[in-house]
């Protein structure tokens, strides 16, 4: 029996994977009706993936790392979801919710995450000092960094790739549009780090 890794999203990382999981794949559909009771189906296109599931914390410190999820659900952002199954994707945490009344040893809880498009443009909110002016998305000049590169072999994944030079998942995949699936990469094939 094959041990599945560790789902992760941002800096979480599960101490072990939720226990049910659901994922839905949505398409928009249009019903147009023609004469004598019949109708045709329109699809208007796919819309999101839905990853949906359940679990549990336990031991002594089960409250304290829900705590910790719960802060990470807090983040206005989306981030990389790590799936044991799914593919990695950039994802929103949608909902996160208690299944009851916590306890110090014990956490029953639900989640969802909506899969963000490869390569979509995401709003970013200014971090910057209401006393400072904006300079319209420049930021004060930096030293050049020299782009990086790493030869992929057998066995690299982008995972493990960011993990060992330090990069965040997501930058690497910003870096490399031509990788339109992050969990496939291939021997031989250049991946840029920086």
């Amino acid at each position: 029996m094959a041990i599945l890794s560790p789902m992760r999203f941002k800096g979480f990382v599960w101490p072990h994977n939720p226990r049910v999981y659901t994922i839905a794949f949505e398409r928009k559909l249009a019903v147009h009706k023609i004469p004598f009771g019949l109708h045709y189906l329109q699809s208007l296109g796919q819309t999101r993936r839905v990853l949906r599931g359940e679990g549990e914390f336990v031991g002594q410190r089960a409250y304290d790392i829900f705590k910790q999820l719960a802060n990470v659900f807090y983040e206005e952002t989306p981030g990389m979801l790590v799936h044991p199954v799914w593919m990695t994707t950039n994802a929103w945490f949608a909902a996160l919710e208690l299944r009851q009344a916590p306890r110090r040893d014990y956490v029953a809880y639900s989640f969802e995450f909506w899969e963000v498009e490869w390569g979509a443009g995401q709003p970013t909110l200014s971090t910057r000092p209401l006393d400072q002016p904006d300079t319209g998305g420049e930021a004060p000049a930096a030293k050049e960094e020299q782009a990086l590169y790493h030869t992929v072999v057998r066995g690299d994944t982008l995972w493990e790739l960011a993990r060992r030079y330090g990069v965040a998942l997501n930058r690497i995949v910003e870096l490399n549009p031509s990788i339109r699936n992050p969990n496939l990469i291939y021997p031989g094939q250049k991946v840029r780090l920086r």
